[in-house]
């Protein structure tokens, strides 16, 4: 009897300890990974002199791998110099002034292949040097922006590295240290940036651990009901949790909500970017610097639910297997590690990653493997000049890409896997020709395409905004995925706003935040009345967690930019006012604000010197970027509008044939220019203008208006003669 009461008081003991949890909002605080250690040596062991490890350092004996034994580097005239004054570490080099000044470095950045060094600023700004060490050859090399290869960079150059593409603590910090706190102080311009572990510790992947530490060190039978091992879980579940967790630091994303923890859906913290002009090659390849997420969602590995963890260590980064043995966890070797498959005898030709995850060199000496796993496409270089992994090696002069194309097709047969491709949909829709509409449309109905590149095709159709184009966008506002809702909120046209503000304002509610805020942004330009009283409450929240996105980067002149659109949009000049003197304080070199700002002004009465200053001011900016982006139409015709306004007639008119030359299909060109030349009497150079406006919209009003107006200039004008 009584060891039948003391098997139920134990049963009840063990189901009350089950049922007992930690509630579902407990807040839980970093530990530090010499906690973690008490129990995960081996995993601490591991992690040891990773990549991860190594992101950040104070500069010391141990971490400094350069040489700072009064060594030079000299490039374009200007030299640079390392040296040590006992224990720490210095470099004498040109400052914001253009003077050279001794600086203390203070911190290493990375290991592998290159080690940089950073220097910190009275005002908290943490800047990190260009002149870099190479830990495999052992010297110094600079590392040059991508598009200023070749010249010597202005001390006031954002891109110098005293500015802020350079800067440690908005461009770099919270992926290179564990639980990165910004703390930019808007009002002084300076930062306070502090972080729990200066490197990439264990919680910067598992999350604040102190939730973990109580359960395991309490007397429960149990891990907890509600919250597991208190950890991100990174082990089960789908691979989609894992690679969100490695994605806010391995993808070119924007933040959009201050405060991610490990274990958040990533679009509920950030924006990732689409497959975009300059980012990616029109069929998906790796351009610009990436990192990796973007690319690996568009590969049917992905698809087929591949994870981080399948191909790398999670602690040490390595790679689990050597060569092709990667591959072959998955991949049947007598099918492809073969010849057969391959057509190469050579070693490092046969080697899967060769064709199949090409690499692009980064930072001067940094390769950088494309993930998106693709077959080599020299078809593709042929019709729209993407690259392809075949000439990455196959370089001699007779090994052209057709060359390279007729091989593929003789080893392969006609087809391709990947067929229909998909980069000429993207190309055509990039730059808004009629038939890249209609190879969407396609695209967005074939099975099995990938959701970035489904979500890169529909924003694609804010270049048309038809009523086709719009009805495409409209029947993905509830797409599956919310990359692809968020693309058909962005692309829809001003015009569809108000007959779509039902299923926009539908997206308010969306689970995601990025959709919610999307939507919000997009019905500010209804007005007051543009949202039904029954989306009040979810448009007001929305509406909160936009303006909240974007104080994530108050020390970017982007934010300000998008609170001036947005209180313009409100009615709020003051607020819009302010936010743009903000971002010119911030960003003073940036160009198109000085514009919006003395728009505003001339709008507001404002003083009449101040709006001509900042319209001079512009023009300069605009001859900048055009020496920088020679025959930029956009930017002649932003040009030529200022100088009008500033009354420099000739020069305006000047530009605006300038960009009708190189942009003979704009009607807006030709119709500033035709307008200037109304307004200085140039009657026949006026007349050819209005003739190719004609041609290009017989029915727009403006052009029987302007002829109007000419013919009764011109007969006044034989009056008074």
């Amino acid at each position: 009897m009584m060891s039948g009461t003391l098997l139920v008081l134990f049963l009840v003991a063990v189901a009350v300890d089950w049922h007992w949890s930690y509630p579902l909002d407990v807040q839980t605080n970093y530990v530090g990974r010499e906690t973690c250690a008490r129990c995960h040596q081996t995993e601490l062991n591991s992690w040891h002199d990773s990549d991860h490890d190594r992101a950040m350092e104070i500069a010391s004996e141990q971490s400094v791998l350069a040489d700072f034994n009064d060594t030079s580097f000299t490039r374009l005239g200007l030299t640079t110099r390392f040296f040590r004054r006992g224990q720490q570490y210095f470099v004498n080099t040109e400052g914001p002034d253009g003077k050279q000044h001794d600086y203390e470095i203070k911190y290493t950045f990375g290991l592998r292949p290159l080690q940089q060094y950073m220097v910190e600023f009275a005002d908290g700004r943490v800047q990190v040097l260009r002149v870099s060490w190479d830990t495999k050859k052992n010297e110094w090399f600079y590392v040059a922006p991508p598009d200023v290869r070749d010249e010597r960079l202005a001390p006031d150059d954002p891109l110098h590295w005293t500015g802020l593409g350079q800067n440690w603590n908005t461009m770099c910090a919270e992926c290179h240290s564990t639980d990165l706190q910004k703390n930019f102080d808007l009002a002084s311009n300076t930062y306070r940036t502090t972080f729990f572990e200066i490197d990439v510790s264990c919680e910067a992947c598992h999350g604040p651990g102190s939730l973990h530490v109580e359960l395991a060190e309490s007397r429960s039978l149990f891990w907890d009901r509600h919250h597991g091992y208190g950890l991100n879980a990174l082990k089960g579940g789908s691979a989609d949790h894992q690679i969100e967790s490695c994605a806010p630091c391995h993808s070119r994303r924007s933040p959009i909500h201050p405060g991610h923890s490990q274990g958040e859906h990533f679009v509920d913290a950030f924006d990732p970017a689409l497959l975009s002009t300059g980012l990616y090659h029109a069929d998906g390849q790796i351009l610009d610097e990436v990192y990796v997420y973007g690319s690996f969602l568009q590969s049917k590995m992905y698809a087929e639910g591949v994870r981080c963890t399948d191909c790398h260590d999670p602690h040490s980064l390595k790679l689990k297997f050597e060569g092709n043995s990667l591959c072959l966890q998955c991949h049947q070797s007598g099918k492809y590690d073969s010849p057969t498959h391959h057509h190469h005898t050579d070693v490092a030709a046969s080697q899967c990653v060769s064709c199949h995850m090409p690499a692009k060199t980064y930072m001067e000496i940094d390769p950088r493997r494309d993930h998106s796993l693709r077959v080599p496409r020299p078809d593709l270089t042929v019709e729209l000049g993407t690259p392809n992994a075949c000439n990455h090696c196959h370089t001699q002069p007779e090994e052209s890409p057709g060359w390279a194309a007729e091989h593929v097709r003789q080893w392969y047969g006609d087809r391709r896997a990947d067929d229909p491709h998909h980069a000429s949909t993207i190309a055509a829709a990039r730059t808004g020709s009629p038939q890249g509409l209609t190879h969407v449309s396609n695209l967005l109905d074939r099975k099995g395409t990938s959701d970035i590149l489904r979500a890169t095709a529909v924003q694609l159709l804010a270049n048309y905004g038809t009523s086709k184009s719009d009805r495409l966008c409209r029947q993905h506002f509830d797409d599956t995925s919310p990359l692809v809702r968020t693309a058909a909120l962005r692309a829809i046209s001003e015009q569809s706003l108000r007959s779509s503000a039902k299923e926009i304002s539908d997206c308010l509610n969306d689970p995601v935040r990025l959709v919610r805020i999307t939507a919000a942004r997009r019905l500010v330009a209804l007005g007051p009345g543009g949202v039904e009283a029954e989306y009040r409450d979810a448009y007001d929240r929305a509406l909160r967690e936009y303006r909240l996105s974007q104080t994530t980067v108050l020390d970017r002149a982007s934010a300000h930019l998008n609170l001036a659109a947005l209180a313009r949009m409100q009615g709020d000049t003051s607020a819009a006012q302010n936010s743009l003197e903000n971002a010119i304080r911030l960003e003073p070199y940036l160009s198109g604000v000085r514009d919006m700002l003395a728009t505003l002004l001339d709008e507001l009465g404002g003083d009449s010197k101040r709006i001509r200053e900042l319209r001079e001011q512009e023009v300069e900016l605009l001859r900048r970027d055009l020496g920088f982006v020679p025959n930029r139409v956009p930017t002649l015709y932003r040009l030529g509008m200022l100088l009008y306004l500033v009354d420099r007639g000739d020069e305006s008119r000047e530009a605006f044939q300038q960009a009708c030359q190189l942009a003979p299909e704009s009607f807006d060109s030709w119709l500033a220019l035709a307008l200037i030349c109304e307004k200085q009497h140039r009657w026949h150079q006026a007349a050819k203008a209005l003739q190719r406006m004609q041609q290009l919209r017989p029915d727009d009003p403006a052009i029987s208006g302007i002829a109007v107006r000419i013919q009764q200039a011109r007969q006044a004008e034989a009056e008074k003669n």
